[in-house]
């Protein structure tokens, strides 16, 4: 008699099992999929699982950073050797390091072989606001570092401000860059091609 029972009972719960694995899945809204995505490419499917987002902030931070430095250092130089003003060097540098920024995410999606479109909508989407912040934090500190935009181009004054001015930009860009990939959005959306 307990044996019958048993058996109905793991028959039940195994019927219920099947049901609920044919059970079709709901299809997610717009939020939803960028937030599956985030997961899935973070790796973060439960609490404290953060070692995968955060390298991938790191290496979307590495990525756009490169990018930015190349026409930031590249518009410093020229503004500096063509006797700019500060704002027209900045102005110059923030121009080229956008260039180069959105370059940087192209490129390898052009060679992937997507159309020029959809590869520049998904840099702009991607790349945006990190360079942006980047660039905002990277001129700011040039300014506010007395001497530097007038420091000459050979000299460590200028090197050294600039240098210093790329890494806290890039500490300032790392947590915005960490937050979008959570949610699906920034250079999820390119990993996302790769």
């Amino acid at each position: 008699m307990h044996s019958i029972d048993l058996h109905a009972h793991h028959h039940t719960g195994h019927g219920h099992h099947e049901h609920s694995a044919a059970r079709p899945a709901r299809p997610l809204g717009p939020e939803s999929e960028h937030q599956a995505l985030g997961n899935h490419l973070s790796g973060n499917h439960g609490p404290g699982n953060h070692g995968s987002l955060n390298w991938l902030a790191f290496s979307a931070t590495l990525h756009c950073l490169t990018g930015c430095s190349i026409g930031e250092i590249l518009g410093m130089v020229i503004g500096g050797a063509l006797g700019f003003s500060a704002f027209a060097t900045i102005a110059l540098a923030v121009t080229l390091a956008f260039l180069f920024g959105y370059a940087f995410t192209i490129w390898p999606l052009r060679r992937a072989g997507m159309p020029w479109k959809r590869a520049g909508m998904l840099a702009l989407a991607a790349d945006t606001a990190s360079i942006t912040i980047m660039e905002i934090v990277n001129n700011g500190v040039m300014l506010a570092i007395p001497g530097a935009m007038d420091a000459p181009l050979d000299s460590a004054m200028f090197w050294g401000s600039m240098t210093f001015a790329i890494v806290v930009a890039a500490f300032a860009a790392f947590p915005v860059n960490r937050w979008l990939i959570a949610r699906g959005r920034g250079h999820a959306m390119v990993h996302a091609h790769h």
